[in-house]
């Protein structure tokens, strides 16, 4: 009889050993967590000011859109609430993405001053250990003041629910966070061919997450395009927002591309995990 391994049984092994290395990096990432929730727990008053200012500095931004709502009825042709659904959905999707994976930013930081290194000597998922680096508990601030306003969206709207948009909300919040991430990780990854690019990181974290807060109606078609096409950050909130509240997709797209947002976020995920082995392999330590 053949030998398994003279019939292919490679192909087996090696998926059963990536997946057990992305078991041993959900574990890492959770003990370091777990490391610095107790470091930060430790000074708990520490902890409430900043959650707390972190909270009332993101406010901020919805505060601006109903200061623009006591002077018009409405902007682009969507009311406060609708505006409200779309703001909380965008902003929780990427508050939740935030507090997991907010700390890939500093990683061009680590690579130029040469602490990335240390990383590299650990029997352990570098990526697990630039997420959870320095976990950052205070951004529940951010992702309290977006549930927040979300909860004011759906409480205010008129929505005639069924079950398929009851199954929408959070399937487009879980995807709009995977699809955060993965911009998250491709920037992360970039960093190490440029070592000093967490702006450009932000331009399309933090900026896109400000621009998925306003109706795509105020925004030109190329940009809206854009952000379809490109960098797919429309399937976060306003594709799937829109077929919710019944409006008019932008660039007059199908309405079947609503129910993108998972498979948009997964393959967001699997281009952003090349990425990262892309310029993980590049990496010649400091001063490359």
């Amino acid at each position: 009889m053949e030998p398994v391994a003279a019939r292919g049984a490679e192909p087996p092994g090696i998926e059963f050993a990536d997946r057990s290395r992305m078991v041993e990096g959900v574990r890492a990432y959770g003990l370091i967590v777990a490391m610095w929730l107790r470091s930060t727990l430790a000074y708990r008053a520490s902890f409430v000011m900043t959650t707390v200012g972190n909270f009332l500095m993101t406010g901020f931004d919805f505060v601006a859109i109903m200061l623009m709502f006591s002077h018009v009825d409405a902007l682009g042709g969507f009311t406060l609430a609708e505006i409200a659904l779309l703001y909380g959905v965008a902003a929780t999707a990427f508050g939740l993405c935030d507090l997991l994976l907010g700390s890939v930013d500093r990683l061009g930081q680590r690579v130029r001053d040469g602490t990335f290194d240390t990383l590299l000597v650990r029997p352990v998922p570098v990526l697990a250990q630039v997420a959870a680096d320095r976990f950052a508990l205070r951004r529940l601030g951010r992702l309290t003041q977006a549930l927040l306003v979300l909860g004011y969206a759906l409480v205010t709207l008129d929505i005639a629910w069924t079950p398929l948009k009851v199954v929408m909300l959070p399937v487009m919040v879980l995807s709009g966070a995977a699809i955060f991430g993965a911009v998250f990780v491709v920037g992360g990854a970039f960093q190490f061919f440029t070592q000093d690019a967490s702006e450009v990181q932000n331009a399309f974290t933090y900026g896109g997450t400000t621009l998925l807060q306003y109706p795509p109606s105020v925004f030109a078609r190329e940009l809206v395009r854009g952000v379809t096409f490109v960098v797919p950050l429309a399937f976060v909130s306003w594709l799937p927002a829109l077929y919710v509240l019944g409006r008019d997709y932008p660039l007059d797209l199908p309405e079947w591309v609503a129910f993108l947002s998972p498979v948009v976020a997964g393959c967001c995920g699997v281009l952003a995990g090349l990425a990262w082995r892309v310029g993980l392999r590049s990496y010649r330590s400091t001063g490359s």
